[in-house]
C-alpha cells in the first residue's frame, strides 16, 4: 500500500491501495501461532443490536459460545482471508488478506468521528470477500480486558469525540464475524513477532517513538495486560535539569519518558522538527540518552529477549546506533549477557514491517480468533 510518511512524501508499501489484486490466491508459508497466546475477542451476531458474547482464551481452553449464530460455528470452514484494522489518531488503515505479500485489498482514510469512521470500516469489508475474522489495533487508551462492560472501547483518549467509543462491539455487530481487539502498539508487536524483526522471539517489546511513546509487551508470546495495558511512555527517567532545563510536554507528568523524548518534545525543545536538525546537532545525543534510559527501564523490569524501536523519530539515520551505544554504557556490565554487550545490535533492532506492522498485527489477531473459534466447537 502507498502511505505518506510524516514529511508528506509517499513510499511503496505492501500493495497498491484501493484495488483488488487479480489472479488466483498465492500461497505463503506462515508460522502457526498458538491461539491461546493472543488477545481475548468478542463474537458478533447477525442481527443488528444483538448482544456481544465475550470469551476468555487463557490460561484455559476456549469455552463454547452461547447462542452462536449459524454459519459461524467452525471458523476453519470459512474463508481463509482475514481482516486487519489499525485505527490511528489521524489515519485508519484496513486490509484483507493473510499476511505480508498476501493482501488482496487495502485502504486508508482519515479517522473522523467514531460513527462515520466505523461505518467506513464496515463498508470496506462489505465490498469484497467476507473475512473469517477481523482484528483491530486501536489508538488508546483502550479497554482490552475480557469480561469488562467496556471491552473493545477506546477509553480516556483526548481525541475529540472518541472517549468511550465502542469500536469492537460496533464492528462485531456490523460485520457478523469474530472481532479481536487490542491497542495499536500491541498489534504492531504481534505483527513484528509473526513476520518481522521479532520472528521466533516469544519475549519482546515493541516501542514506538513518534507523537508519543508507547510499547507493546509480549511475554511467552502473549500480550501483557494487567490493571491497564503497559504505559511505558509515562515511566519516570532521570532528568538532568542542568543539561536539559526543558520541562517536558506531557500534559499529565511533564518530564516523563514521553514528555522528554517524543517528537513534539524535540520540536518544542529545539524550535524545529527533528528532520530539520543537522546530524551533528546536540539534539541527537540527548535523544539517544533518553531513549536508552527508557529502554533500560524496560530491560530491568520486563527482561525481553529483544526490543524493537520504531516510530517516526527513529527514522533519523544513526539514532538507533547512538541509542545502542548509550544503552550498553548504562548497563555497565551489570548483566553478563552478550545481547546487552557486544551483540547489542541483535537486541535493540529496527522494525522490519515499517508502517504496516499495526495492520498486519491486527490480521494476526484475527487469524488467532478464527482458529480459536474452530476449536471451540469441539469443546
Amino acid at each position: 500500500m502507498r502511505r505518506p510518511d510524516r514529511a508528506g512524501r509517499h513510499r511503496r508499501q505492501l500493495t497498491a491501495s484501493n484495488r483488488i489484486l487479480a489472479g488466483p490466491p498465492r500461497r505463503f508459508a506462515l508460522r502457526r501461532c498458538d491461539p491461546g497466546k493472543l488477545s481475548p475477542y468478542a463474537e458478533g451476531t447477525e442481527e443488528p443490536g444483538a448482544p456481544i458474547e465475550v470469551v476468555a482464551r487463557w490460561p484455559e481452553r476456549v469455552v463454547e459460545l452461547a447462542a452462536r449464530p449459524r454459519g459461524h460455528r467452525g471458523a476453519g470452514r470459512m474463508s481463509t482471508l482475514y481482516g486487519g484494522v489499525e485505527t490511528g489518531g489521524t489515519w485508519c488503515v484496513c486490509a484483507l488478506g493473510s499476511g505480508p505479500g498476501e493482501l488482496v485489498a487495502d485502504d486508508r482514510f482519515r479517522t473522523r468521528e467514531p460513527a462515520s469512521t466505523l461505518q467506513d470500516i464496515v463498508a470496506f469489508f462489505s465490498r469484497g470477500p467476507r473475512p473469517a475474522a477481523v482484528g483491530v489495533g486501536s489508538f488508546g487508551p483502550v479497554d482490552a480486558h475480557v469480561g469488562s462492560p467496556t471491552w473493545g472501547h477506546v477509553t480516556t483518549t483526548p481525541k475529540p469525540g472518541w472517549a468511550n467509543a465502542p469500536v469492537a462491539p460496533v464492528l462485531a455487530r456490523g460485520l457478523g464475524v469474530p472481532v479481536a481487539f487490542d491497542n495499536d502498539v500491541t498489534a504492531a508487536a504481534l505483527g513484528e513477532q509473526r513476520w518481522g524483526a521479532g520472528h521466533g522471539v516469544e519475549n519482546l517489546c515493541y516501542v514506538t517513538v513518534g507523537t508519543g511513546i508507547g510499547a507493546g509487551l509480549l511475554i511467552e508470546g502473549r500480550p501483557l495486560h494487567g490493571l491497564v495495558h503497559p504505559e511505558v511512555g509515562h515511566v519516570r527517567i532521570p532528568h538532568d535539569l542542568r543539561r536539559d532545563p526543558f520541562p517536558g510536554v506531557c500534559p499529565y507528568h511533564g518530564d516523563c519518558w514521553e514528555g522528554l523524548a517524543c517528537g513534539p518534545a524535540l520540536r518544542e525543545r529545539w524550535g524545529a522538527e527533528g528532520r530539520e536538525l543537522s546530524d551533528d546537532h546536540p539534539a541527537w545525543a540527548l535523544e539517544a540518552e533518553y531513549l536508552a534510559l527508557g529502554v533500560l527501564a524496560i530491560v530491568m523490569v520486563a527482561s525481553p529477549h529483544r526490543v524493537i524501536l520504531g516510530g517516526g523519530v527513529m527514522e533519523r539515520p544513526g539514532l538507533l546506533e547512538l541509542t545502542r551505544g548509550r544503552l550498553r554504557e548504562l548497563v555497565a556490565g551489570y548483566m553478563d549477557q552478550p545481547l546487552l554487550g557486544g551483540d547489542i545490535a541483535r537486541f535493540l533492532v529496527a522494525p522490519a514491517l515499517g508502517d504496516d506492522a499495526g495492520v498486519l498485527g491486527a490480521i494476526a489477531l484475527a487469524q488467532a480468533v478464527s482458529s480459536a473459534g474452530a476449536a471451540s466447537s469441539a469443546v
